[in-house]
């Protein structure tokens, strides 16, 4: 792949990871890295690389996007996510590879005709993408991405899926939770908590239940996870849409029971429960004396300002992908269990959650490049060659095991 020119939209937390990772690829000419935050420039300069070039880009001017994304071989995107379909729409006119971490649609629209328009919306960017014979490998990341990669593998492995439950998550090592909230960030804050307020669905019994935004922390809606590899149990509630994900998949008419959860030290749900019931994770503004401010912004910035959020020299952030597949195979009940545990390399300084998201974009980029991913239009990371992909996150210490065997019947996680 001699010769290629790549972009990098953004060069935040897990943009440093994607291009740790670009830059040690052989055949990439150009990597130009893309970002407007103060000093944004005088960094990448530091990084001492004559083929990273810095663009300042302000990502809400289309314009300057397609300026920048125009004859690229391929473009990494790792912006915040409302920027995800824009940035497609601008491949598909600009006839141009893209690698994304993010869902391409929002998953907790429940507008019933935004939600349509969305798909509409994909539709015709697939088609035109196939019409020009370029890829958009969409939501890979960890979570979703690893997940998705490894919920394939796992759902092969039986001949009828009756229940899957996902797991996706990121949070400190048990030694470094060590705040009031037991959580460390590793991504934007105001992310996380807008995550925090984001309706679900749930398969139980074949029919899917919507889980309210401001319900998902209930003790209702949560379960424990019980590893011996972390050292204690964690706590897990609902994240995204399972139904989407099961038709997806092809399981919807098997699955009776199914969920996508994020898991937590125990406390955790408690603690943003009652911030979510009691307004902190709107994004509605309110007055506070001659400003106004909405809650989401003021917890962002108080959470920001405090060191004890953030991982300190020596503190290590788990990241943990866990696929659980129950059902029939050869007419016996079997289940199929895949799982990623990954950490802080503390030499490179890199948190498992950059690893995990930046370097899976960086591995995508250099499969559409070489060739390896060569399916048109919009593509699942479930449609990830396994062992190619598998083998990449390997070299790069993030490793993946599979356990097999009877199934006690017991549908729910």
């Amino acid at each position: 792949m001699a010769g290629k020119r790549v972009v990098q939209l953004g060069y935040g937390m897990q943009g440093k990871a994607s291009l740790v990772d670009l830059v040690q690829a052989l055949g990439i000419d150009e990597i130009v890295v893309t970002d407007c935050y103060p000093g944004f420039e005088a960094d990448i300069a530091a990084l001492g690389n004559p083929r990273v070039r810095a663009v300042k880009v302000d990502a809400s001017r289309r314009e300057e996007l397609a300026s920048v994304m125009a004859g690229a071989d391929v473009v990494v995107e790792l912006l915040p996510g409302l920027f995800a379909l824009p940035v497609a729409q601008l491949a598909a006119e600009l006839g141009v590879n893209l690698v994304s971490a993010m869902y391409l649609a929002n998953p907790g629209e429940q507008d019933p005709a935004r939600r349509e328009a969305n798909f509409r919306e994909l539709a015709r960017i697939d088609a035109v993408m196939k019409e020009k014979g370029k890829t958009i490998l969409e939501e890979f990341g960890m979570d979703p991405g690893i997940d998705l990669v490894l919920g394939r593998k796992c759902l092969d492995g039986l001949d009828e899926v009756q229940a899957f439950h996902s797991y996706g998550a990121g949070f400190p090592e048990l030694e470094a939770a060590n705040n009031p909230i037991r959580y460390k960030f590793t991504w934007s804050v105001i992310g996380v908590m807008r995550s925090y307020l984001r309706p679900a669905v749930v398969i139980k019994e074949g029919r899917d239940v919507a889980v309210k935004a401001d319900e998902m922390f209930s003790p209702a809606n949560t379960h424990i996870l019980d590893l011996p590899e972390m050292g204690g149990p964690l706590e897990c509630f609902p994240n995204g849409d399972s139904s989407h994900f099961a038709r997806a998949f092809g399981i919807r008419e098997t699955v009776k029971s199914m969920g996508r959860y994020i898991c937590r030290w125990p406390g955790h749900a408690a603690f943003w429960g009652v911030m979510a019931k009691s307004g902190f994770l709107s994004d509605d503004p309110i007055r506070v004396g001659d400003c106004e401010v909405a809650p989401t912004a003021f917890c962002a910035a108080l959470f920001g300002s405090q060191k004890q959020f953030f991982y300190g020299e020596g503190e290590r952030d788990v990241a943990l992908v866990r696929t659980d597949a129950r059902g029939l195979k050869d007419g016996k009940p079997w289940r199929v269990i895949c799982q990623v545990i990954d950490k802080r390399d503390l030499a490179t300084g890199l948190t498992a959650m950059q690893r995990t998201v930046g370097f899976p974009v960086s591995i995508g980029a250099q499969m559409i490049l070489d060739g390896r991913l060569d399916k048109k239009g919009i593509v699942s990371p479930s449609e990830v060659p396994f062992e190619e992909f598998m083998q990449e996150l390997g070299r790069r210490g993030i490793t993946w095991n599979r356990e097999e065997g009877p199934w006690d019947g017991r549908m729910e996680p």
